[in-house]
């Protein structure tokens, strides 16, 4: 039994919903469930083991750059603020056992130690993922640390203020370029450190990689490829050095970026199904396999649009959906949940850089009949001042002319163009149709053959 029951006169009386994980996916199915129902209908109580709900994990590399001003502007909704619309937020408690079948969770408070239990007549877990930190000696000194919360923001700033000015950046991922990006203007020397050939390499073919190193390398940074890390020196409990197959990198602040696994432990140990992908697996309106139990945000599996297959792809923008569509399944609506195509992007200095789909590497991994092209481009009229080149890669499906996925790296507005792509890929079209559609032009914002549609002709003449 859960918290809400009928009165023997057949009343119905409150339902209680309960929310592990207070940020995007959590606060957003809270917020949207509470839209819909009064505080008469459905309690909402969500525990958080920070002090903080809903803020933007993806803007503290730029926190930390210093392009944006200060931590609260991250903070989309305070505790206090989630209070007043009606939702019972519990920060600093910690949620530490599901039981499915009493239909209650065990949630300890962290500034007490005490432990309470809770029931619940619908449960979302929005458990979240942790970044990657592999057990390389010295990984726990000060000064090497994860980019994940606002604390570690304010963490690099206290390293700053004592006087770090070598960093070294371990991973060429999106927040690899990022914190580098940041560190880079807060005046340190900064070393990037990548076990692959090519930065963003585990997201870009190659070929397409080799610009955004040129990048890096003309702003300064020391970008050592094909660099395995084993560990950290450390001399009285602080970093020095990091430590890899080719010598060490002298440091006094480490910023690991990784990648993320999904935090399923909770879910696992309460029998919820793992999938083969290591995230919790939902069907396409949030739910799990246990009754009454729903997951949304970066803990679980999503189907992709074009393979078909389970993935864990950890982006706020996800996150945000799936909660919105718990909450309005959670609260008697109807909503399902498309599936994902990968679509990122991001930055390094004045170079733009997004993807969408699969990659020509992923496409034969999923036993695709694929081939690419590319097309260089300039993102606006060539007589225009500030025409930048742009490199396009379109993948499509041999005979059948379907467009598989897309990359781009280039200047000013380059990168927004993935959102075409990422539409087109949504609606299963050919590139001989995306080559036709009708896009916008004026020579600021593009030649009168626009790079989308060059890219897409390319590929539609290969067939």
């Amino acid at each position: 039994m859960g918290a809400g029951s009928a009165t023997s006169e057949g009343v119905e009386m409150t339902r209680r919903l309960v929310i592990i994980g207070g940020d995007a996916a959590g606060m957003s199915a809270a917020a949207q469930a509470r839209r819909m129902s009064s505080p008469d209908q459905l309690e909402i109580v969500a525990f958080e083991r920070s002090s903080r709900t809903s803020y933007a994990a993806c803007g503290l590399p730029y926190l930390v750059g210093g392009f944006v001003a200060a931590p609260d502007s991250l903070v989309a909704r305070t505790p206090e603020e989630h209070r007043a619309n009606g939702i019972d937020v519990r920060t600093r408690h910690e949620v530490i056992a599901i039981d499915t079948l009493a239909s209650t969770v065990t949630a300890r408070n962290l500034d007490t130690a005490g432990e309470s239990v809770l029931g619940y007549d619908e449960l979302l877990i929005g458990t979240g993922a942790s970044g990657i930190a592999p057990p390389w000696p010295g990984i726990d000194a000060q000064g090497v640390l994860q980019l994940r919360t606002l604390d570690d923001a304010a963490q690099v700033e206290r390293l700053l203020a004592a006087g770090a000015r070598r960093a070294a950046v371990v991973g060429a991922g999106y927040i690899g370029l990022e914190v580098a990006e940041g560190l880079l203007e807060r005046g340190l020397a900064v070393t990037v450190i990548e076990q692959l050939d090519a930065p963003m390499g585990a997201v870009l073919d190659a070929d397409m990689a080799a610009g955004i190193a040129q990048a890096m390398r003309d702003a300064g940074i020391d970008l050592r490829l094909g660099t395995a890390v084993t560990g950290f020196t450390t001399s009285d409990g602080r970093v020095t050095a990091v430590d890899t197959a080719s010598g060490p990198v002298p440091a006094d602040l480490v910023l690991i970026g990784l990648g993320v696994r999904p935090n399923v432990e909770l879910a696992r140990a309460a029998g919820i199904d793992i999938g083969a992908a290591g995230g919790i697996v939902v069907d396409d309106h949030l739910r799990t396999g246990s009754p009454h139990v729903w997951a949304a945000g970066d803990c679980v599996e999503s189907r992709h649009r074009i393979t078909g297959r389970p993935v864990v792809v950890a982006l706020g923008t996800h996150a945000n959906k799936q909660g919105r569509i718990a909450g309005t399944n959670i609260a008697g609506g109807d909503a399902a949940f498309g599936g994902v195509l990968g679509t990122a992007i991001t930055r390094f200095k004045a170079l733009e850089i997004a993807r969408t789909g699969l990659t020509e590497r992923e496409a034969a991994a999923a036993g695709l009949d694929a081939f690419a092209v590319t097309t260089e481009a300039l993102n606006r009229a060539h007589y225009y001042p500030g025409a930048q080149p742009m490199q396009i890669k379109l993948v499509a499906e041999r005979g059948t002319g379907r467009l598989l996925g897309a990359q781009i790296v280039g200047g000013e507005g380059a990168g927004k163009r993935i959102d075409v792509f990422a539409t087109a890929l949504w609606n299963d079209m050919r590139v001989a149709e995306l080559g036709g559609m009708d896009l916008s032009y004026a020579p600021p914002f593009s030649p009168v053959w626009d790079p989308v549609l060059l890219a897409a002709g390319k590929a539609a003449s290969k067939l």
